[in-house]
């Protein structure tokens, strides 16, 4: 993966069923917030529109290989308008994280603290 590479988004945004977003990759390595106060280390960030209903959903490269899992928009605070500035979990990290999940019922598996 490495910038400026074309990427797709899958999904169903709003209700609107089998719809394809297409963009590119803007930056690796990001770190957004996540719900739980915590951070998310090493997110894809795309320009490709990541809406309320793709997110979760496959992120795709030009071969149709699933690269990421569409996660997060960032929005412009008080507007609820989308600022194009979009993030995927990379698929190696979710290949890592959903075992755990399964098992433990946390990312990073037994022996996690809470501090």
């Amino acid at each position: 993966m490495q910038v400026g590479q074309s990427v797709y988004a899958v999904g169903n945004p709003y209700g609107l069923t089998k719809t394809l977003t297409a963009g590119v990759v803007s930056g690796l390595n990001r770190t957004i917030p996540a719900p739980t106060g915590t951070r998310i280390y090493g997110c894809i960030q795309t320009d490709a529109s990541v809406n309320a209903g793709n997110s979760g959903g496959p992120m795709l490269d030009s071969f149709a290989r699933l690269v990421g899992v569409s996660t997060a928009s960032f929005t412009r605070a008080g507007s609820g308008r989308g600022s194009g500035v979009n993030f995927a979990l990379p698929a190696d990290m979710v290949r890592e994280v959903v075992p755990n999940l399964i098992v433990y019922g946390t990312a990073a598996g037994r022996g996690v603290r809470k501090g």
